[in-house]
């Protein structure tokens, strides 16, 4: 189990990294998806995203302990599936204005997706128990080794998380997003 905590730290730490760089640098500011008609109901599945992000740290990183925010977490996970599935649908069309989904950002979606739903993979074989009379769930971890890293990771990406959850909400007001249409990055 200590090597599991120490797989689902390096995973989430991927998927931020890229997620970060995918969703604030590309989809925010590069190509700007929520100032876009074409791209706008992607944009709003990547709020959502974004939210259930949140909602997951919350209920199965952080507070793995809690078997109801656990179940809650799993629920939040389903909900993001489906939202993944939806985004995945819409990206043709949405992305229509360059000509398609650049092949290079399709290979990042799939490393942040899979980064990201192998550390909850991970998650759960950490949580969830199989034994003879049914699935059980785990709640001591506080004497495995690895444990309180995990936790100081997990709690450490809220703020991140929650701050780019409100940067996508942000956009959809007029005076924020001439203001951050106005940034010059000279980045990547």
């Amino acid at each position: 189990m200590e090597f599991a905590f120490l797989i689902s730290i390096i995973l989430l730490i991927a998927y931020v990294l890229l997620a970060v760089y995918d969703g604030v640098y590309l989809h925010l500011y590069k190509f700007k998806l929520y100032d876009r008609t074409e791209s706008q109901f992607e944009h709003l599945t990547h709020t959502v995203r974004a939210l259930l992000f949140v909602g997951i740290l919350l209920t199965a990183f952080i507070n793995i302990e809690n078997n109801q925010l656990f179940i809650i977490g799993l629920t939040l996970v389903i909900l993001d599936i489906i939202t993944l599935l939806i985004d995945a649908y819409v990206e043709k069309d949405s992305r229509s204005f360059m000509g398609g989904l650049p092949r290079w950002e399709y290979i990042i979606h799939l490393l942040v997706n899979g980064f990201h739903f192998a550390s909850i993979a991970v998650l759960l074989t950490i949580k969830i128990n199989l034994t003879d009379y049914g699935l059980t769930l785990n709640n001591n971890f506080s004497k495995i080794k690895n444990f309180h890293y995990f936790e100081l990771v997990a709690a450490n990406l809220l703020p991140g998380a929650i701050i780019i959850s409100i940067l996508h909400i942000l956009v959809y007001n007029i005076k924020f997003k001439k203001y951050i249409n106005r940034l010059k990055i000279n980045c990547c």
